[in-house]
This record gives C-alpha cells, sequence and structure tokens, in this order.
C-alpha cells in the first residue's frame, strides 16, 4: 500500500507472522484434504483459501510537489480462508476471514518485512465475506457480505479486496436455438466498506451482460452516494466519501486460441456524469477529468505446471473517473498507508506469469505509472508466489 502519508503503526507481532505462515505451510502440505472434501465425498462443508508472498520493489518516484521518494523494498503476505456451507440444493452460506489491516478496504497484505526500516503497518484479521447465496434455474441472489456481485474483467473500477454488504441478484438466459450466446442481467444495493469493520455511503448499480464462447460485452451504470452526514464518511481519502459518483463502464473482452494457448484481448471504458460545483474542494479542480480507458492483451495460462502468461495492460485513467477508494491499488504507491489514490493516473503493467501446479504459479509485474494532472510518477516491480487450495 502506499506510504506517502504515514501515521505511526505497530509492526505484526511475531505470533501473527509465525501463525500465518505456520498456516500456509500446513495447508501447502494437506494438500487436497483441505481444498474441499474435509468431511468426506458427501459432505456440505468445504473449506478452501490462498496464500501469496510477494516481494515488492518501488523506485525512481516523484511526489505531486516534484520532491524524490525513498526507493522501497518490502517482503508481504497474504493469508484467506473459507467456509462454505450447502445448505441446500438451492442455499449456501459461507464466510471467509482474511489478513489485512482494519483500516484498509483495498487491501489483505501484510508487510513482515521492509528492508528500508519503514513502518510495516497493521497486521490484523477480518472477516471479509458473510452471506447467504440461493440459485434456483437461471436466478440468484444473495444478501451479506461478499464479493463485488458485476462481471469484471479486471480491477481498474473495483478491487478485488473491497468487499461490499448488500443485496444482489441476477439471472440469465440463452438467446438463440443454439443457446450460445448467453444474456446476463445483475442488479444490486450495497453499502461501502471504510476500511474491514465500518461502512458508509451506498452504490446502487445495474448491468447487463453479453457473452459468448469467444467474446463478453458488458454495460453498468453505478451510483455512489455518498455518506456525507457520516463521520466514518470523512476518512475517505480526497473527498471519496462525501463526493457522489455517477459512472458508466462499457467492458469487452475477446477471446482465441493462438498456437494453443488462450490469447484475450480487453478494452474498458469508464465515464463519470456527474456535475461537480466549487463547493466540492477536491472534485472541482478535477471536475472535467471524468474519463478512463484501459487496454489489455494476455497470451497463455498457468493453469498446469509448466503454463506460463505473458500480458501487457495500458490505463488512463483521470481523476474523478472511478471512486478511487474501492479501485485497484497495485499500479502506484500514492495515498496512505491504509489506501491508495488510484486514478489520476497513466502507465503499463507487463506481467510474466508462470505455473507451478497443484494451484500454485508465480507472478512478475512492472509497473511504469506517472499522474496525469501533476509531477508525480512512480516505477514498481512485484514478484508473487500463490497458493490456491
Amino acid at each position: 500500500m502506499a506510504m506517502d502519508q504515514e501515521r505511526p503503526l505497530g509492526g505484526p507481532s511475531p505470533l501473527a507472522i509465525a501463525a500465518i505462515v505456520l498456516a500456509g505451510g500446513l495447508v501447502h502440505l494437506a494438500g487436497p484434504v483441505c481444498a474441499g472434501t474435509l468431511l468426506g465425498d458427501d459432505a456440505k462443508v468445504e473449506l478452501g483459501g490462498d496464500f501469496r508472498a510477494r516481494l515488492e520493489q518501488d523506485f525512481d518516484s516523484q511526489r505531486a510537489d516534484g520532491r524524490e521518494r525513498d526507493d522501497r523494498l518490502r517482503l508481504r503476505i497474504r493469508a484467506r480462508l473459507g467456509l462454505t456451507w450447502k445448505v441446500t440444493d438451492a442455499l449456501t452460506f459461507g464466510t471467509r476471514l482474511r489478513s489485512g489491516s482494519d483500516d484498509s478496504q483495498q487491501s489483505a497484505h501484510i508487510t513482515v518485512v521492509d528492508f528500508d526500516d519503514n513502518d510495516t503497518g497493521d497486521a490484523d484479521f477480518n472477516l471479509d465475506k458473510w452471506y447467504l447465496h440461493a440459485r434456483k434455474d437461471n436466478r440468484w441472489a444473495w444478501v451479506g457480505r461478499s464479493s463485488f456481485p458485476f462481471w469484471k474483467p479486471n480491477e481498474f473500477f473495483w478491487d478485488d479486496d473491497a468487499t461490499p454488504a448488500g443485496v444482489a441478484g441476477g439471472l440469465s438466459r440463452a438467446l438463440g436455438d443454439s443457446g450460445e450466446t448467453k444474456l446476463d442481467f445483475r442488479l444490486a444495493y450495497l453499502t461501502l466498506p471504510v476500511g474491514m469493520q465500518e461502512f458508509s455511503g451506498n452504490l446502487a448499480g445495474a448491468q447487463l451482460v453479453v457473452a459468448k464462447q469467444a467474446f463478453t460485452l458488458a454495460a453498468g451504470l453505478f451510483d455512489f452516494d455518498s455518506g456525507v452526514s457520516d463521520p466514518d464518511a470523512a476518512t475517505l481519502r480526497q473527498g471519496n466519501g462525501l463526493r457522489d459518483y455517477r459512472i458508466w463502464v462499457i467492458n469487452a473482452q475477446g477471446r482465441r486460441t493462438a498456437r494453443g494457448c488462450p490469447l484475450v484481448l480487453g478494452l474498458d471504458f469508464m465515464h463519470n456524469d456527474r456535475d461537480y460545483e466549487v463547493a466540492d474542494p477536491f472534485g472541482f479542480a478535477n471536475r472535467d477529468e471524468t474519463d478512463a480507458l484501459v487496454a489489455s492483451i494476455a497470451w497463455g495460462q498457468t493453469e498446469a505446471r509448466g503454463d506460463w502468461l505473458v500480458g501487457i495492460y495500458y490505463a488512463h485513467i483521470e481523476a474523478l473517473a472511478v471512486n478511487a477508494s474501492f479501485a485497484q491499488d497495485d499500479w502506484v504507491r500514492w495515498g496512505s498507508s491504509a489506501e491508495t489514490d488510484s486514478s489520476d493516473l497513466e502507465g503499463f503493467e507487463l506481467r510474466y506469469a508462470r505455473g507451478l501446479g497443484a494451484g500454485q504459479n508465480l507472478v512478475a509485474r512492472l509497473y511504469l505509472v506517472e499522474a496525469i494532472t501533476s509531477p508525480q510518477d512512480g516505477n514498481r516491480f512485484r514478484l508473487d508466489y500463490n497458493l490456491k487450495f
């Protein structure tokens, strides 16, 4: 996470670090026993989760005022453990425990070692999911707290770690005699997380998705209603908890096979059509910075040992094109120790991944980014070891 405006934070306790590492090791050794059939082939209760070890280097970076930032090298980890209970064929209860800071809705990572002697931040654990999910035929609904309920090919609009609470539902149907084209409609009314234990403001969203085997097109409207009277809203950066957003999101993704490997091309467009008044001290300065464009191409996969994937992503995301408190936190260091300013940026991600088998992979990513409206910029390299069980 970003560290520009740091506050004193206690590092993770040795007990917390030991517990996470030990849990990851035991799960890895236990293998498929933990991955699903904990109670036998007919079990209705399943456990699953993931573990990540990340080496992250930030370098050649300057702040918005032109001052240079110190380079930073960190070792970080993430641990998540989930439980699902199939109550009936149509009804499922789920919950998940995740690592991370109480103050961060965008990241489940904790810093184990900061090689430049910066504060490592908090090492907390919270339930980021607790929900009831119902499905019958081509209809589904959930109530509680869970993942963002709309289809998205990436995290530029919404970060996977930001889990809202509320109600969501959808229905789908096949079009045409062949049934190769699927029409999917999704609707939700959600309250927005501020850190991991508080909520402020609401989001009403609707999305229509048309999918074929080789192509998916999605169009959605997402209306953020700020929590103006809620003191928790004021803790979000850049006035995001006190500002309304109405964002149109269009996603297009094409898929084919090239030389025996999956080739995926993506194009995403976002536009915020809210008008901001002079009374908004944050939004007015960038009132016309309301559009975003993302383009990507990825070739390969990481399902089996020896598989590989290469990709390149381009992003141009203006200051008010997304609600930056809930968008991706990967590309930049900008913001605070708990929340990334993930807009007003332009740049590239270069990615290489290698499959290791048994739910494991290595992912290397290089980010080359600069701000759109200021001299701020930065480069970041990450190497992730991921284990899913």
